[in-house]
């Protein structure tokens, strides 16, 4: 009896295997530190946090592997409108922003780095959903409002993010407090321990923890 054969099928410009190669290609930049002041840099992309330290319990399963805590992207144009973004730095200043969020969370500074790769819109989108959809980063799912900005009457209004109520400490108002800090803290061990369990399910391989740079720039 003959076996049944079909040829594998490869789109090497399909959306999918695009959005792999750049998860691919962004997983093969240095971490580099958060504890002094980001160098400034021109352009937009995409960008991760990642925890690598021992004192928060919290994210320590993840600070040996390739899960960001945050992923995220900086345009430079408006998706809404179309307009180019007036900043010359739109990744450095998301960056900037980010840092003092952790700082004034009371998180260990010194104990998270960040990932970038300057990409144009179009790539940046398609690889921040990858590792959205890829690793379900705890800040982009568990505890939303990381990435906020306070801007006028209507967000100071909001409800306090599940972010700011495990992490607090950002000079923000809200309008109250909706979530309970333990359950927000018993949801998030749960995810990361799935993150943990799922880690080798990712559509594009990732080099281990000894085949990255860790920069540490002053």
């Amino acid at each position: 009896m003959t076996a049944e054969y079909t040829p594998a099928s490869f789109d090497p410009l399909s959306t999918v295997q695009i959005a792999n190669t750049i998860c691919e290609t962004f997983e093969r930049q240095p971490l580099v530190s958060m504890a002094y002041e980001i160098p400034r840099f021109e352009g937009s992309g995409l960008y991760a946090l990642y925890y690598r330290g021992h004192s928060v319990d919290l994210y320590l399963p993840l600070a040996s592997l390739q899960i960001p805590v945050y992923a995220g992207q900086a345009l430079s144009s408006n998706s809404a409108t179309g307009e180019r973004v007036r900043e010359r730095y739109p990744l450095h200043s998301r960056l900037k922003q980010h840092r003092l969020s952790i700082l004034e969370g009371g998180l260990p500074i010194t104990e998270f780095r960040f990932r970038a790769l300057l990409l144009p819109d179009v790539h940046a989108d398609l690889g921040e959903n990858a590792l959205r959809v890829g690793y379900q980063p705890v800040w982009n799912s568990k505890l939303k409002g990381f990435g906020s900005k306070e801007q006028g009457s209507t967000t100071r209004q909001s409800k306090k993010s599940k972010w700011d109520t495990v992490h607090d400490g950002r000079r923000r108002t809200h309008g109250g407090v909706i979530h309970d800090v333990e359950k927000l803290k018993e949801q998030v061990r749960a995810h990361i321990a799935q993150q943990v369990s799922d880690y080798d399910e990712r559509a594009w391989p990732h080099p281990s923890a000894d085949k990255y740079l860790d920069l540490d720039v002053p």
